[in-house]
């Protein structure tokens, strides 16, 4: 069952979704070469206790992975992609890490994922990690009302593929609100004008991730964790998303990023 939220249950959410991009764009300043996975994650666990927030990854136990999953981050590097569990490792200079970050504010949830490079970054990383952003605006663009849920995936495909990048179709974005994964499922490729109506009030977690040298993936004996088939390099860019009559309003942006609508630009550690 798909739920349409009302102005004032996304207005709800949008609170949830501020304090998401506040403390992403906190931890990416946290994370540094010599910085340990594990303080990135208790430092989310403070902050998040501090907001009294819940995190949405505590305790989740879907069909896949060991469960249950006992972080309030996912936390991956270099060829892992999604769910990454964080554990002993010290970041290098180089790393691309991505966090993903789902959180609840008084029942109403937001989840966003922000890919980077850790101390000095490699050019084709860069590259990576901009067709990610550069493919969720495209995304976000087209989630209009009276749309379909296909305009957003043909939208996301074709910038991927613009990239010289394939798309793995077997995670993708998704329906969010009262909990983290709702209906409906929203691929990151498809054919416009196919699909469900975006109709006003859908909320949507919107994330296109990608692996530099294929669209094939593996999973870590954790059970959690998703890499690159073949080791290369990945990135994921999310926002939470609601649609209303006057389009796309983004509810999980971070301080002083892009206007809605502008693709974000990619950088460094070093570079920010």
């Amino acid at each position: 069952m798909i739920e349409l939220k009302s102005a004032e249950e996304i207005d709800r959410m949008a609170v949830a979704g501020q304090f998401v991009g506040e403390l992403i764009q906190e931890l990416s300043g946290v994370a540094a070469v010599g910085v340990n996975l594990m303080d990135i994650e208790h430092h989310a666990r403070r902050r998040i206790s501090e907001r009294g927030a819940e995190s949405c990854y505590w305790d989740y136990a879907p069909s896949f992975g060991r469960g249950p999953f006992r972080n309030v981050l996912c936390l991956s590097v270099n060829d892992a992609v999604l769910h990454g569990l964080p554990h002993d490792y010290v970041l290098r200079d180089g790393d691309l890490l991505s966090i993903d970050m789902a959180l609840g504010i008084n029942g109403w949830n937001a989840d966003s994922a922000y890919s980077f490079v850790v101390g000095t970054p490699d050019p084709a990383d860069l590259k990576l990690i901009e067709a990610t952003r550069v493919a969720l605006e495209a995304g976000i663009a087209a989630a209009q009302p009276g749309g379909r849920i296909g305009d957003i995936s043909a939208a996301i495909g074709q910038v991927a593929h613009s990239y010289g990048y394939g798309v793995n179709h077997e995670f993708g974005g998704h329906g969010i609100g009262r909990t983290m994964h709702e209906a409906p499922h929203v691929s990151n490729d498809g054919r416009a004008r196919r699909g469900m109506r975006l109709d006003p009030g859908l909320t949507l977690a919107i994330e296109p991730w990608l692996c530099r040298t294929t669209d094939k993936i593996r999973y870590d004996e954790d059970g959690w964790t998703i890499r690159s088939s073949d080791g290369s390099r990945t990135a994921h860019s999310e926002h939470t998303i609601a649609v209303t009559p006057d389009g796309p309003r983004v509810l999980t942006r971070r301080p002083g990023e892009g206007a809605p609508g502008a693709a974000a630009t990619p950088g460094s550690r070093a570079e920010r």
